[in-house]
């Protein structure tokens, strides 16, 4: 999980202090970076690469100081250097750079100055070294902090359906696979979609693993990915000693997602690209709402008939749950907040609750509910602590996710629930 803000604050002020005198590009650059995402708790060469080589504009060949691919590029300078230059050829790099892995932000730096850019939003945002601890939130983008509103329209979501979509009709096409193994391997990749970005895998470890660990024309990512799926099922202290470091940074993943031996599917260049497109999509900033959407987008249409199967999206779960429940739980909380005795009762009150949903599909209400729930949680938390420190928020967290139940007849929703 991303560290918390206090922590990140601590590390930067540190930070700044360490590298206030640095000015040498060739020499401090590289441990200048490194540094600094270590503030963030990350480890740059995980996530990208120092010093790639790309194709300029003029067909010349140029040198990323360091590109985190789908998301950041840096072009680094001595100090007092012309950072609008900088940010030119920074730009001027971007011709180089494959469609799927151009990034979200560009960052020039001089150690003394950085220049932010973010090229979705057209936005450029500047900060001195010594202003990085109270300012750190500009590179909240980095940290995992980034939060987004979730709109049912919001074109990442629609990306999303739509590049699932596209790969179910790939794998169903030529893979091999189809039926119970398929609905299985498409809900085992969205989940490690979702573990990519989301802090429960070290960040865009799977996209690297495509990219570093197959090969270009897709043939070897069937096997690949069977040894990731069994590699996700093993217990960190029964896997290999001698297992690769980017290896290790996937979690054991318990339950049985990953327990069934599924057959070797066949992949070509073309489904690998998609998959790729898919891994470099934020998924922390996907609202859960996308399995319903996933699940139209795979279903037969005339089955999809004569089940009645509907998506509903994100939008329309809360205008039914917030005046069926939830609202008033709210006005609980305002009405006890102030008094312990009563908030403890009421933390126990939403501890006990239970939801049953006698259709739930792919889950979006179960999900959207216990979110929503756990939103509130925090409040109440919150309101208990005064402000106190808490080493292990989870000591105190009561909600419980096992409180939540769905009946579902077809296979592949209840899968992704």
């Amino acid at each position: 999980m991303p560290l918390s803000r206090r922590e990140i604050r601590t590390r930067a002020t540190k930070f700044a202090k360490q590298w206030v005198a640095a000015h040498n590009e060739e020499a401090e650059a590289k441990p200048f970076w490194v540094e600094f995402f270590n503030i963030f708790g990350i480890r740059s060469t995980t996530v990208g690469s120092y010093e790639m080589h790309v194709k300029k504009l003029d067909a010349a060949l140029g040198k990323i100081d360091y590109f985190w691919p789908g998301h950041l590029l840096v072009e680094h300078k001595s100090k007092g250097k012309d950072l609008k230059k900088a940010a030119i050829q920074a730009a001027d790099y971007l011709h180089g750079v494959k469609e799927h892995e151009k990034p979200r932000y560009i960052v020039v730096s001089d150690f003394a100055r950085f220049v932010v850019y973010n090229l979705a939003e057209g936005t450029e945002t500047e900060l001195l070294l010594e202003e990085l601890p109270n300012r750190i939130e500009v590179f909240d983008f980095i940290a995992g902090y980034e939060a987004r509103p979730v709109r049912e329209q919001d074109p990442v979501n629609i990306k999303a359906a739509e590049l699932m979509g596209r790969l179910h009709d790939e794998l169903k096409a030529s893979s091999g696979l189809d039926g119970h193994q398929l609905e299985v391997y498409l809900v085992r990749l969205l989940f490690i979609l979702f573990a990519d970005d989301t802090g429960i895998f070290e960040r865009d470890a799977f996209y690297n693993f495509i990219v570093d660990q197959t090969r270009d024309d897709g043939t070897d990512v069937g096997p690949q990915l069977a040894r990731l799926f069994q590699l996700l099922n093993t217990a960190e202290d029964k896997r290999p000693k001698n297992l690769d470091e980017r290896l290790a940074d996937f979690k054991y993943i318990n339950g049985k997602l990953f327990e069934e031996q599924l057959p070797l599917a066949e992949w070509d260049g073309g489904m690998r690209v998609t998959l790729m497109e898919c891994a470099s999509l934020d998924w922390a900033t996907i609202s859960p709402a996308i399995f319903g959407a996933l699940f139209q987008s795979a279903m037969d249409p005339k089955m999809r008939r004569n089940l009645g199967a509907h998506y509903t999206s994100e939008q329309n779960i809360l205008k039914l749950i917030k005046p069926l429940f939830l609202d008033e739980l709210w006005d609980e909380f305002e009405k006890v907040k102030g008094d312990k005795n009563k908030l403890n009762k009421f933390h126990d009150k939403l501890a006990n609750l239970r939801f049953l949903d006698p259709a739930c599909g792919c889950g979006n209400f179960l999900v959207i509910t216990y979110r929503e729930l756990r939103t509130l949680e925090m409040r109440v938390i919150e309101a208990l602590m005064k402000g106190q420190q808490v080493v292990d928020v989870d000591t105190l967290v009561l909600l419980n996710v096992d409180r939540f139940y769905g009946i579902e007849i077809e296979e592949f929703p209840a899968q992704i629930a």
